[in-house]
């Protein structure tokens, strides 16, 4: 995933006072970018020289992370930007983001408590003040040093123009104004704003973030047409339910107009629910059972709108996505591009002297690019294939065009070769070595497996009804198998080669769990025996359920050896790692909603209804739903999430309008749209993207392949065939526009 740039914006270079005037004549858009300069330019002392090696080792370190090169470029800024994006910092920033969005959880109302169910819940530990508060200030504190950083970093110049900055004050000066009055009020201030500015903090520390939250920006407008039908859909079926299912003179005949159709409001939340089939086929009973043609109403509704609008607005979803997501990445490769242009620059400049040829200006030393390499901070294996490159090169000197291939290995899939097998005198192990590391072994210890998994299938027996002796025996039987095969394969391969497959390092450790409750367990029934019940550190059952459930997933070994099955596999992989960003997204929204919540029916406690209320079936009471509610921020985002699933939404929906007010409804919808209509169908749209980009490049490989090919699948990587590269022209205009660092 990219890195947080400081700014989306343009971009220009290291400035001398003399020259601005003269840049300021020509418009940067019809400028050409001129490699005749200043002798005081370029000819310099040894402290520049050291100066223009390190705006290259910036300049490439910005290009790797996707970052703009709109940033001072004086030493001192230099060293300030590196430390910036140190690892150190930038984990320090993570952590301080996270603390401050914990801090929801031990705040009153606390979630420090065993169950969320009010009829049983103690009452729970709540902070004294000032505990929160003290932690608060000093996140606060550390979100003003990285905000003063970056504005410094850029200039004031660059800082009008970041709308995420500006907001970024206002978000911290409001923070710490609310803090201020929390504490002159001795902590016991109801409504208090910065809770619902913090998941702010971390929308603006990720790049990718923001991006996916532009994409929603311009998608609203786009599926506008899609959500005006659908709701025409709904209120069209609505007035015709009603008029359908118009209260009769028989009362026996009036269940659907009594619990459906009652009133307006009632008969759109009915039809709403329907649509998302979660109250399928419930609301359509009583109306079937008196009549069969009734159902037709109901099939027409859901068939058009569920299947039909519901799939299209996914459709529109994802291909407005997929669109501003492309946009988005051209950006990103513009940036590095850019980055790395600009490094050329400056180290050409580093190199010329003041009676350089023109075709001595268009290159850089092969040795100052060496020099370069070897402080840039990236992955060791890019680092090495790039310095590889350079090494081959005979010519001293290296032109743009061979320049910018250079980095051409960082969109390159890393091939991870394995340690040579250790080379044996003796015949005989020379022989194991050559049968155990064939292919042919993985399948045989595959079936081992399977048929060891099959053995767990009288696992609802008893231990007392179980056979110990014979289980015992087949059980130590499997266990010593998979010891001799983990044995010989690190014979066949030695200790490195064995390890530098993930699956083995997966056999290995779960042998070794299995080996220590095997001997345990064995232990406990010939040298100690004691109640299968009986609490020690594990109860003989529970360590039988272990050695069962080790078992089960040992034999998911087998997905490497599977080519669609591994495909899938690091796809889920990809998706943890790309799914950063829709999660933080998911987060801010749910934190919001989850505040609003508390701000607007802040007297929605299920902990004072727990006594009188009615059993009707179906109901939130006759359900049982009551560790599901509002009464501290975890309860709050456990229900937030089963709304999202929709599985029974209606029921919450129900119980908070009875309880409260009607317009809740209008909050348990929003969150319908937001979290299942948008965010999942965004969702859906990168598993999709995910998915196609790895099924086209394993087109053509075998499993070997797709075992040795390291896909480290980024959002620029699933576009990259796409992306149209930027012109000489883009380049040379970017360049012009750097605040800080003028090129003549």
């Amino acid at each position: 995933m990219e890195s947080e740039p400081l700014l989306t914006g343009s971009i220009n270079y290291g400035s001398h006072p003399d020259n601005n005037d003269h840049l300021e004549k020509g418009s940067p858009k019809t400028r050409r970018l001129s490699y005749s300069v200043a002798a005081e330019y370029c000819c310099v002392g040894g402290g520049d020289v050291d100066l223009y090696l390190q705006q290259a080792v910036v300049f490439i370190e910005d290009a790797i992370q996707y970052r703009s090169i709109n940033h001072r470029v004086d030493t001192n800024s230099l060293r300030l930007y590196r430390w910036y994006y140190s690892r150190l910092w930038q984990w320090g920033l993570g952590l301080t983001i996270a603390v401050v969005l914990m801090l929801a959880f031990i705040e009153r109302p606390s979630s420090f408590s065993y169950t969320s169910d009010p009829r049983f819940r103690p009452p729970p530990w709540e902070p004294p003040c000032g505990l929160t508060e003290g932690i608060e200030i000093v996140c606060l504190i550390i979100f003003a040093i990285d905000l003063t950083t970056k504005s410094y970093l850029i200039g004031w110049d660059e800082f009008r123009k970041c709308k995420w900055l500006i907001v970024y004050i206002l978000a911290v000066s409001a923070s710490v104004i609310d803090w201020t009055l929390t504490l002159s009020m001795y902590c016991d201030q109801n409504l208090r704003v910065r809770r619902l500015i913090r998941p702010f903090f971390l929308l603006q520390n990720s790049s990718l973030m923001k991006k996916t939250l532009k994409c929603i920006k311009r998608t609203l407008p786009e599926i506008a047409s899609v959500i005006l039908l659908l709701a025409l859909h709904l209120c069209l079926f609505t007035m015709i339910g009603m008029l359908l299912f118009a209260k009769g003179e028989n009362p026996k005949h009036n269940g659907e107009w009594e619990t459906y159709f009652r009133d307006l409001p009632t008969s759109l939340s009915s039809l709403l629910v329907l649509l998302t089939t979660a109250n399928n086929p419930d609301v359509m009973i009583p109306a079937y059972s008196l009549n069969r043609g009734y159902s037709i109403f109901f099939i027409l509704f859901s068939g058009f709108g569920t299947y039909f609008l519901m799939n299209l607005l996914t459709a529109i979803i994802y291909n407005q996505f997929r669109g501003y997501l492309l946009m988005s990445v051209q950006a990103s490769i513009l940036r590095r591009r850019l980055g790395v242009r600009a490094a050329f620059e400056v180290m050409s400049c580093q190199g010329r002297s003041q009676d350089a040829t023109h075709s001595e200006e268009h290159r850089v030393r092969v040795d100052a690019s060496l020099q370069v390499m070897a402080r840039v901070q990236m992955k060791s294996y890019y680092r090495q294939a790039i310095i590889k490159r350079l090494q081959q090169l005979s010519d001293g000197c290296i032109q743009w065009e061979a320049f910018r291939g250079l980095f051409d290995e960082l969109d390159k899939d890393r091939i991870k070769e394995h340690p040579p097998k250790p080379e044996y005198n003796s015949p005989l192990l020379l022989k194991l070595q050559l049968v155990f590391s064939h292919y042919y072994v993985m399948i045989v210890g595959n079936a081992v497996a399977l048929a060891n998994t099959i053995l767990v299938l009288d696992s609802e027996k008893s231990i007392a009804e179980r056979d110990d002796y014979y289980m015992e025996v087949i059980n130590c039987f499997f266990i010593l198998y998979y010891l001799m095969e983990m044995s010989l394969k690190i014979l066949a391969f030695g200790w490195r080669g064995y390890l530098s497959y993930r699956n083995n390092i997966f056999d290995g450790l779960l042998t070794f769990c299995l080996l220590q409750c095997e001997i345990e367990y064995t232990f406990v029934l010939c040298g100690c025996p004691r109640n299968p019940a009986s609490r020690g550190l594990m109860s003989l059952w529970e360590m039988v359920r272990l050695v069962n459930m080790l078992i089960v997933v040992r034999f998911l070994r087998i997905i490497p050896d599977i080519k669609l099955m591994a495909l899938v596999a690091s796809t889920l992989v990809d998706l943890v790692k790309n799914l950063r960003a829709f999660a933080g997204i998911l987060v801010v929204i749910g934190s919001c909603f989850v505040r609003i919540h508390y701000s607007v029916m802040s007297n929605s406690s299920m902990e004072n209804i727990t006594i009188n209320f009615t059993m009707e079936c179906g109901s939130y009471e006759q359900l049982g739903y009551w560790p599901n509610n509002f009464d501290d921020f975890a309860s709050s985002l456990v229900l937030l999430y089963n709304i999202m699933v929709v599985n029974n939404w209606q029921v919450f929906m129900d119980a908070y309008t009875r309880y409260t007010t009607e317009w809740s409804k209008v909050y348990f919808v929003s969150w319908w749209l937001t979290s299942s209509v948008m965010w999942v169908n965004l969702f859906v749209a990168l598993i999709l993207e995910n998915f196609i980009y790895k099924w086209d490049r394993s087109v053509t490989c075998s499993v070997a392949d797709v075992e040795r090919t390291g896909y480290e699948t980024t959002v620029q990587l699933m576009f990259r065939e796409q992306i149209q590269e930027p012109t000489e022209e883009e380049l040379v205009t970017q360049l012009h526009q750097h605040p800080h660092l003028h090129l003549s």
